[in-house]
């Protein structure tokens, strides 16, 4: 039974880890509906993580690589430091400051009181309505290369918020992205590049500490590291989806359906049906 909860979470993880609805929540939420299932916890999401951030490398590859040689290439004299390869190297880097600091100090957090279903549930909603106003009312102008530097801490500050189940890493920076004025697919596109070393980080802790401790792993390895495999797979077919989407379309149905099931989720704890914590 571990093995199909865990491929269908797994599945879960890969098609909601892009879309601005927040991945994190739906795998809570899944733990509380699934049959013999149960709340993954916070290490099963960050090492499925993985799965879905290896989507990310593989799918903008040549921007990636590009970008990491540039950057090293600054050091030498090879590339100029005004590149803007160059200057996204710095960017990530910067805007990856905040949610490493606050991924180590609000450990306690991320690991108990934030995964209350009130809590997500709240979320869900308050930021899916800041999401649907930041798309409407941004000016929609920048590109990526026109990112500054003032810019990359805000968004690096926005994904800071994705600690909290319900935020959505990706709903919370392109909010950010898009209320500073930036174009929907470059919003998007600046979002999984700062999610890679964060996610990448978070992954690797969690499985550095899941092997000191294996019983923080519910669903056992194996069951997990299938979870990840199926995430990537899913979720490289969602980048493509996503990217296709927001190049011609709003984000209005996600902040429909993100309204919905927040609302759907409060009147389900209100009735006792399932239970926060």
């Amino acid at each position: 039974m571990d093995w199909l909860i865990a491929i269908v979470l797994g599945a879960l993880q890969g098609a909601t880890e892009f879309l601005p609805i927040s991945s994190s929540a739906h795998l809570r939420i899944a733990g509380e509906l699934l049959p013999g299932a149960e709340d993954p916890g916070a290490t099963f999401t960050a090492i499925t993580q993985i799965g879905t951030e290896l989507a990310v490398v593989l799918f903008f590859w040549r921007d990636i690589s590009r970008i990491i040689g540039k950057w090293f290439g600054s050091f030498t004299g090879r590339v100029g430091k005004y590149d803007p390869d160059v200057k996204m190297g710095w960017l990530v880097i910067i805007g990856t400051v905040p949610i490493a600091i606050a991924g180590v100090v609000a450990q306690d957090l991320i690991r108990d009181q934030w995964r209350s279903l009130w809590i997500t549930a709240t979320v869900l909603i308050a930021f899916g309505i800041v999401l649907g106003l930041a798309d409407m009312l941004g000016r929609r102008v920048k590109t990526l290369e026109t990112t500054t530097y003032p810019d990359g801490i805000l968004i690096g500050l926005a994904q800071m918020l994705a600690l909290i189940p319900g935020v959505s890493r990706s709903g919370a920076t392109t909010s950010m992205g898009r209320a500073l004025g930036y174009e929907r697919p470059a919003a998007a596109k600046y979002a999984f590049f700062l999610a890679v070393p964060a996610v990448f980080g978070a992954g690797f802790y969690e499985t550095a500490q899941a092997i000191a401790e294996p019983s923080s792993v519910g669903l056992g390895w194996g069951p997990t590291i299938a979870a990840t495999v199926v995430a990537f797979v899913v979720g490289l077919a969602v980048i493509k989806f996503l990217m296709d989407w927001i190049s011609r379309r709003s984000f209005l149905p996600f902040v429909l359906y993100r309204i919905a099931l927040g609302a759907a989720l409060l009147i389900a704890l209100s009735a006792g049906w399932i239970e926060a914590l």
